[in-house]
């Protein structure tokens, strides 16, 4: 006996709402109308039995049964596409254009990428460490990991953590400034900041009940790695994250003063919300969520 399948361009409309979670987005992609994209789903409820949205003012939200559909078929449409990539020769290398910062890269990123690797040996990575990255996607970027306050809501974005904004030194001169913090004392320090991240350097002096407080100098860095290495050297205080610090495991380094900051900043994973359609983008989006970097 032959199965009935369901109506494949119903299917994908349907997958496609959720996977953007906005009808309107997802007749955009698909080159719908509105109505026409209704229409579709239509079909798919009367094949499949089943209520899939609830429809009101133009929004559609996922019923019960339609979350129950959804969890029970698109793991089955991955697997027949990764199916069809590997019997197919003409789908070769998948290539993934990715902006990341280089602290995240070295110590969140490339230690896990051989997982990703053995689940999808096709997928291959094309790494930019280069400036504004932000301002590069859906340019000559796919999609990027960025350290910043808030995304543009245009962009697809998924926050990868939260952050405690440390003050670091070498151990010497925090042995030097002490476990209290004092202005007289600070003021004498050159601090060390992040170029794209000043917000932090505000938000710890603030916790510290030091708003008046200038230091002798404000030294500005375009790398968290170079961060790290100068305060180890003991060329000044840096402003970072509590989790660099922790992941760099240097026994150089110490933190001042144990209050905890919360950072306005976090690592975010973007990109066009038409451009999580591509494969590779896809693969790396559900890989990265589910190994919790």
């Amino acid at each position: 006996m032959t199965r009935r399948l369901p109506p494949l361009r119903a299917l994908e409309a349907f997958l496609r709402v959720v996977r953007l979670g906005s009808a309107r987005a997802a007749a955009t992609e698909l080159g719908l109308s509105p109505s026409a994209l209704s229409r579709r789903i239509g079909t798919l409820e009367e094949f499949t039995g089943r209520k899939l949205f609830t429809r009101a003012h133009q929004a559609m939200q996922l019923t019960d049964e339609g979350r129950s559909f959804h969890d029970a078929v698109a793991p089955h449409i991955e697997a027949l596409a990764a199916a069809v990539e590997a019997q197919s020769d003409a789908i070769g290398v998948m290539r993934l254009h990715l902006g990341v910062l280089p602290l995240f890269g070295g110590q969140r990123l490339f230690p896990r990428l051989p997982e990703l690797r053995k689940l999808h040996p096709r997928l291959h990575i094309d790494i930019d460490t280069g400036p504004h990255l932000l301002d590069r996607v859906g340019d000559t970027l796919d999609a990027a990991i960025v350290l910043m306050a808030e995304p543009e809501k245009s962009l697809h974005a998924v926050r990868l953590d939260h952050n405690y904004v440390y003050a670091i030194a070498s151990q010497a001169l925090a042995e030097e400034i002490g476990k209290t913090p004092d202005a007289k004392v600070l003021s004498k320090q050159t601090f060390l900041v992040h170029n794209e991240l000043p917000d932090s350097f505000t938000a710890w002096r603030e916790a510290m009940g030091l708003r008046n407080f200038e230091p002798a100098a404000i030294d500005h860095y375009d790398s968290g790695q170079l961060i790290l290495e100068a305060a180890a050297q003991g060329l000044g205080v840096a402003i970072m994250h509590d989790d660099h610090m922790k992941r760099a495991g240097d026994r150089r380094l110490a933190r001042l003063f144990d209050v905890d900051v919360e950072s306005p900043y976090s690592y975010w994973f973007v990109c066009r919300p038409r451009d999580l359609e591509q494969r590779p983008v896809r693969l790396f989006h559900e890989w990265l969520i589910g190994a919790g970097l």
